[in-house]
């Protein structure tokens, strides 16, 4: 069985964001367990940033990208070590990979990731994945390594995605504000998952939350992979994980699954605005694979620029899908309405079919 460990930085840091060696010690000792039995595990993990800001003594996370992204060098260092000391204790050998969301857009990257996951596990390795926040372009982005944990778990063909975290599972309330609030322990692939009340709040420590985990968890369901959201502290966790006993929140996979490019449009990427399209445009989208031409084109939304994801929605307003623009939105505009044949340039679509996602 091969599966992929996602631990928060509220699991791994005290409360000062130091790394917590007990915490990573308990995680190996799971880690142990499942390739005691013969299991391949990745383990995507947090708590770089939170590493450095204590290594380096500041008072708090810093709020600008240049410092955040130097301090997240200082932590990772001392991130992987304290993984490589504990794996060792097993006999188990770490690896460090640093991934970026583009290293599942674009299919060369996506390849060379997938290849090189795949030979470290071959080779008994326990690969420990983080994003290269270090090095990133944009700012860290809410939830970044619950969704790449998601990703990664559709590269690898995991069997299950478990998400470790500070809580037990999913509640029907936050339990730290309602008292009545009960764990859900199982959630059916026909349930749209986000519809479950969660809020973005976490520890302080990370930048996820119980929201981003949702989000992760969807995304594994559309790749066809069971998913866990349990508590990092709990013992056995993985192993109860994998052998499907409820430890957590499970969430059961989908039967219609997403490639990881369609993953990250529907799920991971950053929406730069929407197109507007008419009923006639919605239903020859939703019926069966089609590209979105400008003749279905009602109206932009957004300043967006040729390969920027955007949201397909209704004339009510209603998201019903996602995509990526082959076109800016000024050259949308102007082609509103108007068949293939009258477009100046000769592009015939505004997103093409292998770029599109119904969600």
């Amino acid at each position: 069985m091969r599966i992929v460990a996602k631990i928060g930085t509220a699991s791994i840091t005290d409360d000062n964001g130091a790394i917590d060696v007990a915490a990573i010690s308990r995680l190996a000792d799971e880690v142990a367990t499942l390739r005691g039995r013969g299991d391949e595990v990745v383990i995507v993990s947090s708590g770089a940033v939170a590493a450095g800001v204590a290594a380096l003594g500041m008072p708090s996370r810093p709020a600008d990208m240049a410092t955040i992204q130097a301090v997240s060098a200082v932590g990772q260092s001392r991130l992987v070590e304290a993984y490589n000391v504990e794996f060792a204790r097993h006999g188990l050998v770490g690896a460090q990979l640093l991934v970026d969301p583009f290293d599942f857009v674009y299919r060369e990257q996506y390849l060379h990731l997938r290849q090189t996951m795949k030979r470290l596990l071959e080779l008994g390795v326990v690969p420990v994945v983080n994003e290269n926040d270090a090095i990133a372009n944009d700012e860290l982005r809410y939830g970044d390594n619950d969704r790449i944990a998601a990703l990664i778990a559709n590269s690898v063909g995991a069997d299950v995605l478990v998400l470790l975290t500070d809580m037990d599972g999913v509640f029907t309330a936050d339990p730290r504000r309602d008292s009545t609030a009960t764990l859900i322990p199982f959630v059916r692939s026909d349930d749209p998952l986000l519809s479950i009340s969660a809020d973005a709040g976490g520890s302080g420590r990370g930048s996820g939350g119980m929201a981003s985990k949702l989000t992760s968890a969807r995304m594994a369901s559309w790749s066809g992979i069971r998913s866990v959201i349990a508590r990092a502290s709990r013992p056995g966790v993985l192993a109860g994980s994998a052998q499907n006993e409820l430890v957590g929140t499970t969430f059961e996979p989908h039967t219609r699954t997403l490639s990881a490019r369609k993953l990250w449009i529907a799920f991971a990427a950053d929406i730069a605005g929407s197109i507007v399209v008419d009923d006639g445009a919605r239903r020859a989208l939703t019926d069966r694979p089609n590209s979105l031409l400008p003749a279905g084109v009602v109206r932009v939304e957004g300043a967006f620029e040729t390969g920027h994801v955007v949201r397909i929605v209704d004339g009510t307003g209603e998201e019903f899908g996602r995509g990526i623009s082959s076109m800016s939105a000024g050259t949308v505009t102007a082609a509103v309405g108007r068949r293939t044949s009258e477009l100046p340039d000769g592009r015939s679509h505004v997103i093409h079919r292998d770029d599109l996602v119904i969600v």
